[in-house]
């Protein structure tokens, strides 16, 4: 597949990165030269220097012939106009923009072959936002991301000793708890002095204390499933209630005006540095949300607003090393968990599951909205595991026997890479979308003589 990205940020750096090993023709667009020579020498791909709103320049990069065109420039108006440009001078397939307004709805006017003609919009504030809202449901996770239409998903957490399913193999752990739906995919395990490692999962497989788990589960028994892993036995479950923002920017003000719209179920404090930025935020957040101008690394701050009782604190403001070091003093003074926005990249690596508990990038989080559309096939959704080492894969199984090479195969027919897992396929969906009177979609672990079947949603772990 052609494709152009305009843009040569933090974004558009992770979407050059995941889909240049993938035979695709990447050509990328900058008007600051010095980021190109740096993607051009990481990576096989082309770089042209200019403005994506210039058609001379989008012609230079191979316009006449692109098949997807992820606009992820800085300003919103040139995104806009370049997704404008291409169709109407190129008539480029698929144009997707980032787009950090909230002035356009997916079905606005604005939006189609009249207006801007961008197919798809992606906002970065909205994906972090989404995000950090499925964490918020399923406290003792790490990361929690939806397939089929959200009937299944796919899940990480932190295996704590004395939790049931902690010293047990996965066999054992299947065997005991048969009535779940649900497949562990993939650990990653800790070892001194080194980068966690991906353990391979089999029936043999030890879940150690430590262990970084990621299993693939229909939603209904996600949080027995996280309990299991996470929680010692007898240990009752502790839902979200107190939360602390740090930063009130477009993330941490469209959060907390999410999370404030059920009144009485969180207690929401939002800390920001600014004082003008705090009177804003004052006059635009619901009354239930408790602002405050501060430093969020004074530790006498933290202790007057009791930050050991907080159940989930948040630093997102743009400053990695200021999110990093009030996410470890908040951790070390008691809250119960943190979570870091972290931009760079190498700086998440170093920091997730230590004292930070969540380190999160901004780029890797609306990753997977993109590569959806870049992959080919009928895949539904895509979505990228601890900061791009893996990724889950949910794609449509079409066709019949004969013209399909997987419908109407077992699965250990299929030839797959060994290390990929089919985690679990939901069966239905296409039928109970189109007919509200049909039955509830099934969720299925496949075994080794599951025959997969038309419209199937299979969904796949590849751990690299």
């Amino acid at each position: 597949m052609k494709i152009i990205i305009l843009g040569a940020g933090r974004v558009g750096y992770s979407v050059a990165e995941s889909l240049v090993s993938e035979q695709n023709d990447i050509t990328v667009i900058d008007t600051d030269s010095r980021r190109l020579r740096e993607l051009q020498t990481r990576f096989d791909l082309r770089g042209v220097v200019g403005n994506g709103t210039d058609a001379a320049v989008l012609a230079e990069a191979g316009a006449r012939d692109t098949d997807l065109l992820i606009a992820c420039a800085a300003l919103d108006e040139t995104n806009l106009v370049c997704c404008k440009v291409a169709d109407m001078m190129f008539s480029v397939p698929t144009r997707i923009a980032r787009v950090r307004s909230s002035g356009f709805a997916p079905d606005s006017p604005l939006l189609g072959k009249e207006g801007f003609a961008v197919d798809r919009i992606i906002c970065p504030e909205e994906s972090l936002t989404r995000y950090i809202g499925k964490l918020i449901e399923s406290p003792e996770s790490l990361q929690v991301r939806a397939f089929a239409g959200g009937r299944a998903c796919l899940a990480s957490a932190r295996a704590r000793a004395g939790a049931p399913a902690v010293g047990l193999r996965i066999g054992e752990l299947r065997d005991s708890m048969p009535d779940l739906a649900m497949r562990l995919v993939a650990i990653y395990r800790r070892f001194a002095d080194e980068p966690d490692r991906f353990v391979r999962c089999d029936g043999m497989t030890l879940i150690e204390p430590g262990d970084e788990v990621f299993v693939l589960a229909a939603r209904d028994h996600l949080p027995e499933i996280l309990s299991a892993l996470h929680r010692p036995r007898g240990q009752k479950a502790k839902p979200v209630r107190r939360i602390m923002i740090v930063g009130g920017g477009r993330v941490g003000q469209r959060l907390a005006n999410q999370l404030a719209q059920v009144p009485g179920q969180f207690h929401i404090k939002v800390l920001e540095e600014n004082e003008q930025r705090c009177t804003e935020l004052a006059s635009l957040l619901p009354t239930n949300v408790l602002v405050l101008q501060g430093d969020p690394t004074d530790e006498d701050l933290l202790g007057d607003e009791s930050v050991e009782d907080v159940d989930l604190f948040l630093a997102l403001t743009d400053d990695d090393e200021d999110n990093i070091m009030s996410c470890l003093l908040a951790k070390r003074m008691g809250a119960k968990r943190v979570l870091s926005l972290i931009n760079r990249r190498t700086y998440a690596d170093l920091m997730h599951g230590t004292q930070i508990d969540i380190a999160l990038s901004p780029a890797q989080a609306m990753l997977g909205e993109l590569l959806a559309y870049a992959r080919r096939g009928d895949v539904q959704a895509v979505h990228s595991l601890r900061r791009g080492v893996a990724e889950a894969l949910e794609i449509v199984a079409r066709g019949d026997r004969k013209s399909s090479r997987v419908v109407g195969r077992r699965v250990e027919e299929l030839r797959l890479p060994l290390e990929v897992h089919i985690g679990l396929i939901v069966r239905g969906l296409d039928e109970a979308e189109s007919d509200p009177a049909a039955r509830e979609p099934q969720v299925i672990i496949p075994s080794s003589h599951t025959v997969i079947e038309s419209n199937d949603h299979v969904v796949f772990f590849l751990p690299n």
